[in-house]
């Protein structure tokens, strides 16, 4: 999963809020846990950037700026166009639990991990869109299960390039703010409170030479409060090569992508693959 979001599609906050926070919500409110042990349960979505290892916290945010000198005004229209072209629909339904497909969506094999960067992220990955793919589902997964506004924070200010989205802009950022507002939480977890998100499709939405790529993952995220619910959590991200590492690059986030439960065939149609560790 800008300061502003200048696609026709709406604002990133929206998405966020509604195919996630708000389906997670609804899963509570169907699975009879709303407002039943102070606010139904909730799932969010990981963000944290890559880097060198360094401790969480302990390091000023380093804005990522690449070394091949900034695109031209002609590739930078280009590329907002690839970022906002739309993506396939799915109604609030599709995100539920459901009946796996026994068709073969095809594999991304993503590479391992060599390092651990800044906020706990997993990093190193390698100069192609599977390592892109990589680094959002590190990003990603970290914020998330930390359930953190101040992890969330920490993630996007170190691995967001300049010009990209910030602390107090990121749509990741503030879609966690209205989840832990909706669950009645403060910053954090709640004592015995869990939130765990597992990437397990995605997909390669756009290219543009071998430094920069749209990429989207397609998560299972399980929440618990007083009782478990599952909901499918979808993010795209603008991921640009800066120098040794991905990063979340600059301009509007993408148009979103759909929210689906991996494995149906409703995510084979949508594009979405299974990933795969090396």
């Amino acid at each position: 999963m800008a300061a502003r979001d200048r696609r026709t599609g709406g604002d990133p906050v929206a998405v966020w809020c509604r195919a996630k926070v708000l389906a997670l919500l609804v899963a509570g409110v169907m699975a009879g846990l709303l407002l039943l042990v102070g606010l139904g349960l909730a799932l969010l979505h990981a963000i944290d950037p890559p880097g060198r290892a360094a401790e969480s916290g302990s390091t000023a945010p380093v804005r990522a700026t690449a070394r091949r000198g900034d695109p031209g005004a002609a590739q930078r229209a280009h590329r907002d166009e690839l970022a906002a072209a739309p993506m396939p629909t799915a109604p609030a339904g599709a995100a539920q639990p459901s009946v796996l497909s026994t068709r073969d969506p095809g594999f991304i094999l993503l590479p391992r991990a060599t390092i651990l960067g800044p906020a706990g992220v997993p990093a190193g990955f390698a100069h192609n869109p599977p390592g892109a793919l990589a680094q959002l589902t590190g990003i990603d997964t970290t914020a998330l299960n930390s359930a953190s506004l101040g992890v969330a924070r920490a993630v996007v200010d170190h691995w967001a390039a300049a010009g990209g989205p910030s602390g107090a802009t990121w749509s990741g950022v503030r879609a966690l703010a209205d989840f832990l507002s909706a669950a009645g939480l403060s910053s954090g977890k709640a004592p015995g409170s869990a939130l765990s998100a597992t990437p397990l499709m995605g997909l390669v939405k756009a290219s543009d030479g071998g430094d920069w790529v749209v990429v989207c993952v397609d998560f299972e995220v399980d929440a618990t409060l007083a009782r478990t619910v599952r909901v499918a959590v979808a993010d795209c991200a603008r991921m640009a090569w800066a120098g040794d590492r991905w990063v979340i690059g600059p301009g509007a986030e993408p148009a979103p992508a759909p929210s689906i439960w991996p494995g149906t065939q409703a995510a084979i149609d949508a594009g979405y693959k299974e990933l795969r560790g090396e």
